[in-house]
């Protein structure tokens, strides 16, 4: 009878660490890829917003001369762009609260209550966001001409609802539904009314979904560009995307590359700060659900 020896558990661990390291090499260079897709396009704004214009169309992954001429363009007193910002921080920020009240309220009835038709209700809200924006531009166009709406901030505010509030809906409702119903009826028996236990109970644990909620929503409503070109023309009241589309070069036929770049990235950091200050907390939102 032939007897076979088990290997050492020392050899064992020789032949599973070459696998281990191997994977994580491969995991590492996967990482490293997908962060170079992602990142290269804000980095060939960056450095082409510190480019001259003579070295606009440089391949250099640096400047050879570096100059703030691009940024001294944006905020030239002719181009207004502070008060383009201000704009589009009204715009995304009225969108933000609005969808957020009336996305909590819906998710809630949606995700806790008893209802008939409910899943319909909630298709036929999460449908609403696959039209595109341009396959709206047109009846709202005139039906806020017709209103007198044009060159207003509800010209822009509304249409953005009708796409920030079906993500709010859909997003809170998941989260909400993850929150336990023992709670809420604990709440409940200790004296609280139905007001009171979604108030005190439910909504401070649903913070992290609330919080990752306006997050998402405030992006898309501050990147926002086709209803708020179409719906405001006046220059005061225009947003910054808009703003950077109208930039206008030394002559007719000169593109602002340049400061466009440069609008770019002032747009953007913003956005990118926001993010890095709260992003722990986007994390939790959006893992929230997965833990409970």
């Amino acid at each position: 009878m032939t007897v076979f020896a088990e290997a050492p558990p020392a050899a064992s661990a020789a032949r599973k660490r070459p696998r281990r390291v191997g994977g994580t090499i491969a995991r590492t260079a996967g990482i490293a890829v997908v962060a170079v897709y992602c990142l290269a396009p804000f980095y060939w704004m960056l450095v082409s917003s510190f480019r001259t214009t003579n070295d606009i169309f440089d391949t250099s992954l640096l400047p050879t001369t570096w100059s703030l001429e691009s940024y001294a363009q944006v905020f030239d007193a002719s181009n207004d762009f502070g008060r383009s910002l201000l704009n589009s921080l009204v715009v995304a920020g009225t969108t933000t609260v609005l969808a957020l009240v009336l996305g909590i309220f819906a998710a809630y009835a949606i995700a806790r209550l008893k209802f008939r038709f409910k899943t319909g209700i909630l298709a036929v809200i999460i449908a609403t966001s696959m039209f595109p924006g341009i396959a709206v531009v047109v009846p709202l166009l005139r039906l806020f001409t017709d209103i007198g709406w044009i060159n207003t901030y509800q010209a822009m505010i509304v249409p953005s609802l009708s796409f920030a509030i079906p993500l709010a809906v859909w997003n809170l409702t998941t989260f909400m539904r993850q929150l336990p119903y023992d709670l809420e009826q604990a709440a409940m028996i200790d004296g609280c009314t139905k007001w009171q236990a979604f108030t005190k109970i439910l909504l401070p644990l649903a913070a992290p979904g609330v919080f990752t909620t306006a997050i998402l929503t405030f992006i898309h409503s501050w990147n926002e560009f086709i209803i708020a070109l179409s719906m405001a023309n006046d220059p005061a009241i225009q947003t910054a995307t808009v703003a950077i589309s109208k930039f206008t070069g030394a002559s007719d036929f000169q593109a602002p590359f340049g400061a466009q770049m440069a609008a770019g990235v002032v747009v953007t950091i913003p956005l990118m700060i926001m993010v890095l200050i709260f992003q722990r907390r986007i994390v939790d939102g959006l893992t929230s659900g997965a833990n409970k």
